[in-house]
């Protein structure tokens, strides 16, 4: 076997040019991949974070229904206080699980005395909602964001629109459950950013503060926001908390309970799959150069090498070790390009983030690309180059295996 390789490697430099051309080429496909891949990934993790620690948290639960209706929030579809009882003795069973935040969601009329607007609010328990989503302080960009009772946290798009500061007198007009309107005077406590875009329209407040605009005796639950501790556990935790809530059934003998995933919940979704599809694709285009490079300069060593292949057979090597002679060919440069391939990436990545490259996103300004990739990434993408050189030398292999000693002998 090591003959057989010191023999490959010696045809491989006979053609230097040829042989450093497709090297560079299989390791110049090589970093495209890996950089995309990194830069991708971290784009991705960046939005993924951004969704799930500014306001969606990594999952949710409901009361079954509620999220078909949630457009209009019905306080009719809210859990009741056995139920959130029973789903929060479920949560503290289940294992991986870090911090919950329960919250009461409903649709009001936002008055500041002159003008009125509608407004979605989320009552929360302030320090549960910020240990499940732990970037909620950041989209806060005026006021101190405490969120103590009577305060209220009001969009941007409103607090412009409406001419609202700080510190200003509002009034929150809700509907209740009854079908009665109840209002109260609230302070604003401060302004905070959409994270949904400029259209988004939620406003934040106690918890306590909306049972008392919707007169609830008892706290009624629209949604509980779930923080894993380890997010690539996500699935694996989900799994274990819905066969637990599958357990609870209403009166129709149904589970009473649904829990989602952020990947239901938000839109963006779409576009983390979307990146995936794209990442299939450019690993698909490394795929084809390299078996084009591959199979292109085994090709021209089988026709170039006639006489040589026909002088082997003669003198009696068996035609597996002739098909072997050229897969290890493949085969080295495969390995050598992913080899150097991977260590360029490595090195253009580091450069990249060295940079400190910024970039938009929504209305998040100014971050930094913090491009990386797992080692085992880096390994499958090495390990796909060598095998698609193996299986692009096969054909010439095979050729060069079959030919007849007397007739690639008289070959000019």
């Amino acid at each position: 076997m090591f003959n057989l390789f010191k023999i490959a490697m010696r045809n491989l430099l006979r053609y230097k040019r040829r042989t450093l051309l497709t090297l560079g080429l299989i390791a110049l496909g090589v970093v495209f991949v890996a950089v995309f891949v990194a830069i991708t990934g971290s784009f991705k993790n960046m939005m993924i974070g951004q969704i799930t620690d500014s306001f969606v948290g990594h999952m949710q639960i409901h009361r079954r229904g509620f999220l078909a209706s949630v457009e209009t929030l019905p306080l009719t579809m809210n859990m009741k206080p056995n139920a959130v009882r029973k789903v929060e003795n479920l949560l503290q069973e289940t294992a991986g699980i870090e911090a919950v935040s329960p919250r009461i969601k409903f649709g009001g009329m936002f008055s500041n005395f002159a003008e009125t607007s509608s407004i979605r609010l989320n009552g929360v328990f302030p320090e549960e909602e910020m240990r499940t989503v732990p970037l909620f302080l950041s989209r806060i960009q005026e006021g101190s964001g405490n969120l103590n009772k009577g305060e209220i946290l009001i969009p941007e798009l409103l607090a412009r629109g409406m001419k609202v500061k700080v510190g200003d007198a509002v009034v929150i007009i809700a509907t209740n459950q009854d079908g009665s309107v109840n209002g109260r005077q609230f302070v604003v406590g401060g302004i905070i950013e959409s994270a949904t875009g400029p259209g988004g329209r939620d406003g934040y407040i106690h918890i306590e503060d909306a049972m008392e605009v919707l007169r609830m005796d008892e706290m009624e639950i629209s949604e509980i926001a779930v923080r894993v501790k380890d997010f690539s556990r996500l699935q694996a935790v989900y799994a274990d908390l819905e066969r637990a809530l599958s357990g609870e059934k209403n009166k129709m003998g149904q589970p009473a309970f649904e829990v989602h995933t952020w990947e239901k919940l938000s839109p963006f979704y779409n576009i983390a799959r979307m990146i995936d599809v794209m990442t299939l694709f450019i690993k698909i285009m490394l795929i084809a150069i390299v078996l084009i490079s591959i199979m292109n300069v085994m090709i021209m060593a089988v026709y170039e090498r006639v006489r040589e292949i026909g002088t082997m057979a003669a003198i009696g090597t068996l035609p597996g070790k002739i098909l072997s002679l050229f897969v290890v060919e493949g085969f080295g440069l495969g390995l050598v390009g992913a080899a150097g391939g991977s260590l360029i990436s490595c090195a253009v990545i580091y450069i990249i983030n060295f940079s400190k490259i910024t970039y938009d996103f929504g209305r998040q300004k100014g971050i930094i690309i913090s491009a990386g990739i797992s080692p085992e990434e880096l390994v499958m993408i090495s390990i796909i180059v060598i095998l698609v050189s193996i299986l692009a030398s096969l054909q010439p292999a095979v050729k060069a295996s079959r030919m007849d000693p007397i007739e690639a002998l008289g070959h000019i």
